[in-house]
């Protein structure tokens, strides 16, 4: 058994880079739709959310450093990595426009708005531990496929894509640091002195930006608030918390929570069963149940936004990490948001420089998805992509149709056959978890367990009768979720069907069980 010291290797100083850069962007939107979007004041959001958010990141950086170093030690390995760990960007985004922004939008009250956000980052956090005690059963009974589809389908359309898009709409700052860590980190190389990739990328990046701004071209654009050197330390919001708990107003967004809550607890499932499949197997309740207390602790210091492990491991894996980069990662974002130094950074470095290294994280999670599995279960795999791409779809069309001051509600009727938006819509609601019925479904198919496969069919359902799956209401608001039974019949009939078919096959495959398996390219 080799021996296990030190707590940074220089990998680590990539691994700080991107884990950092994700962080930043969820800070970045807190920040802004806190205060644009919820109309919360600065010292709320500088003065009481941002160290909130600070500590609860620092509380999961340090378990899983910690986490990842016992791996390491027990096993005598040194190429252990941690799991990347910080704010949950879909709870953040849906917490805010659909508790939040509206109770602000009805009361026209911050503060109440804000109050709201801690009953549901509480609830949802304590939903998440309770999901910690089957999380072993859903790993050992689900199809590493369908676990590692969601994760592709994340990640090549609502990471990579949208850092593409970024780059190319800023190619003159961004896109020579994007490729040199496609270059580094693909090709492998060493660079003289052994200098980190991703390090010299975001230098690379500041360089240009700054360079061709004082020639004359403005591409970086520093932000215009100016920083005030201030120390905000954490705050307990026990009271704030618990007055929604008390009143009985928090618990009519159960139906938004339960399902956020649900989506974590099997995105983290995904990016455990992730970084077993890149070579680091870690328990899976202890996991868990460390997502969900900073969740709690978040909560309690006035964070509205649950924190989560983050989809990446492999990426940062591949990049060299070990232990060190979550740690460090702890620190700095703990640092930087007790000063308020978010706001400092942006004026600094532009966002452009680093999203490269983000980029990077995107491709290696798409590739693993079927490099880590049996070759004819790929299939599996590229079927369980197609719900992130309409959701991924369904995002563009909103945001485009927003932009141009209208909506879904006024403009869905008149696609008609040039854009099947109907489709669109119901294969993007509940899409994470669509994700793992098809791709476990279409595993059993392949390896025709058609008894299996009626079973995750059949589940499907279920989940679709109840609206957890496919159902939704247009409002004027948007897009919305539809819960209770009889909620998307239609689905829900398709795929009763479909199992009593596959029930059907199992009887008549009986005796063929010697014959070659599906066979897929």
């Amino acid at each position: 058994m080799s021996k296990v010291s030190g707590w940074f290797v220089r990998g680590d100083i990539d691994g700080f880079f991107g884990l950092f850069v994700d962080n930043l962007l969820q800070l970045m939107l807190i920040a802004v739709l806190c205060t644009k979007v919820c109309g919360m004041p600065g010292e709320l959001v500088y003065g009481r959310i941002m160290p909130g958010a600070a500590l609860s990141i620092l509380f999961g950086n340090v378990f899983y450093t910690w986490q990842a170093r016992r791996l390491a030690i027990r096993t005598g390995r040194t190429d252990v990595t941690a799991l990347p760990y910080g704010i949950n960007t879909l709870s953040l985004i849906t917490f805010v426009f659909l508790i939040i922004a509206p109770i602000y939008f009805e009361t026209k009250n911050p503060h109440l708005a804000w109050q709201a956000g801690l009953f549901a980052c509480l609830v949802s956090a304590v939903l998440e531990c309770i999901g910690a005690f089957i999380g072993d059963w859903l790993r050992r009974h689900t199809p590493r496929a369908a676990l590692l589809s969601s994760l592709a389908g994340i990640a090549i359309t609502f990471i990579s894509m949208g850092f593409v898009f970024q780059i190319f709409a800023m190619p003159a700052v961004a896109l020579v640091p994007a490729l040199l860590v496609i270059m580094v980190y693909g090709s492998q190389i060493k660079l003289p002195f052994s200098v980190p990739g991703g390090f010299v990328a975001v230098l690379l990046g500041v360089a240009l930006g700054w360079a061709l701004r004082w020639l004359g071209y403005p591409f970086f654009q520093p932000l215009d608030d100016p920083y005030t050197f201030a120390l905000h330390l954490p705050q307990t919001s026990f009271g704030d918390m618990l007055a929604f708990l008390s009143n009985g107003q928090g618990w009519k967004y159960f139906s938004v929570i339960f399902p956020m809550a649900l989506f974590n607890v099997i995105g983290s499932l995904q990016n455990l069963e992730s970084a077993e499949a890149a070579g680091d197997s870690y328990d899976t309740r202890s996991s868990l149940l460390v997502n969900g207390a900073g969740s709690i602790v978040a909560a309690c210091l006035g964070n509205p936004f649950p924190t989560t492990i983050y989809i990446g491991h492999p990426g940062w894996k591949a990049m060299g990490a070990r232990w060190g980069y979550s740690l460090l990662n702890g620190v700095v974002i703990t640092l930087l948001c007790l000063i308020g130094g978010v706001t400092l950074v942006l004026r600094v470095v532009p966002l452009e420089a680093m999203i490269g290294i983000l980029l990077w994280i995107g491709i290696i999670i798409t590739a693993q998805a079927f490099r880590e599995v049996p070759r004819k279960h790929g299939v599996a795999v590229a079927l369980g992509l197609m719900p992130s791409l309409a959701a991924w779809a369904l995002l563009l069309i909103e945001t485009a149709l927003r932009k141009a001051g209208t909506g879904l509600y006024d403009i869905a009727p008149k696609f008609g056959n040039d854009l099947y938006i109907y489709g669109i819509i119901s294969l993007s609601q509940g899409f994470l978890i669509t994700c793992m019925l098809l791709s476990a479904m279409m595993v059993f198919v392949v390896e025709r367990q058609f008894m299996k496969a009626a079973i995750w069919t059949g589940a499907a359902a279920i989940l679709a009768y109840f609206g957890i799956i496919h159902a939704y209401v247009l409002t004027p608001a948007g897009v919305q979720n539809h819960f209770g039974p009889g909620s998307a019949n239609a689905e829900a009939l398709a795929y009763l069907i479909a199992a009593l078919l596959m029930v059907g096959l199992h009887f008549y495959s009986r005796g063929q069980e010697g014959e070659r398996t599906g066979v897929v390219a």
